[in-house]
């Protein structure tokens, strides 16, 4: 077999696994509940100016497609995070941006202290409380990490998470073996129980297999 048609397969071996691996953590610790009120909560990520950057846009848009089109009146879209790499909040950067760029006219609510993914998940609990469908829009990786932490801060909760619009075939599929390697890393704090289950919409644990 020929040098380059090697690399080829090779390369096309990698962009398949990063988007196999994006895929099973975007379906990682959610089930099937059904419910009338819904919250999307947007996680934000280091914003250093007055405006959001490159990743903070995609997850707004990300966010914003998660709202279910039959809920829309009945779902509030959460904007968490403080200023974290810079003076402006994220949240209160992201809102802005949904309201004034992509033109969102639902309800939005921003938290604007969180300078970490638990402190996003603790402040948010109480805006989400009261909904019975829970969806967390981040990097596939990163939104697993924190249904992980809602799952140990609040199980009850937890059992109301279903799966946002935060994961596309072919998105980022550049990227999508680097966002593996990361993911890889920032979840080797979690447990195996964290890595290996989903919740069912009865309440019962489901195999799941993330390895």
């Amino acid at each position: 077999m020929r040098r380059d048609t090697r690399l080829a397969m090779a390369g096309v071996a990698t962009l398949l696994w990063g988007e196999w691996l994006n895929r099973r953590w975007s379906r990682a610790l959610v089930g099937d509940c059904e419910g009338a009120s819904e919250a999307v909560v947007v996680l934000g990520y280091r914003d250093s100016g007055a405006h959001p950057n490159f990743v903070n846009r995609w997850r707004v848009r990300a966010g914003v497609r998660s709202v279910a089109a039959d809920r829309a009146r009945s779902t509030r879209l959460i904007f968490s995070g403080g200023p974290v790499g810079g003076s402006a909040p994220e949240a209160r950067l992201m809102a802005l941006y949904a309201k004034s760029v992509l033109g969102y006219e639902g309800m939005v609510l921003v938290e604007d202290r969180s300078a970490t993914t638990w402190e996003n998940i603790t402040n948010v609990i109480p805006l989400i409380e009261d909904v019975d469908r829970i969806k967390i829009v981040s990097q596939p990786a990163h939104a697993l990490k924190a249904r992980a932490y809602l799952r140990r801060l609040r199980p009850d909760l937890a059992r109301r998470l279903v799966r946002a619009e935060d994961y596309r075939p072919g998105e980022w599929v550049l990227g999508k073996p680097l966002l593996a390697l990361y993911g890889l890393w920032t979840l080797r704090g979690l447990s195996a129980d964290e890595r290996k289950v989903s919740v069912g919409h009865d309440g019962r644990d489901l195999p799941l297999g993330l390895h």
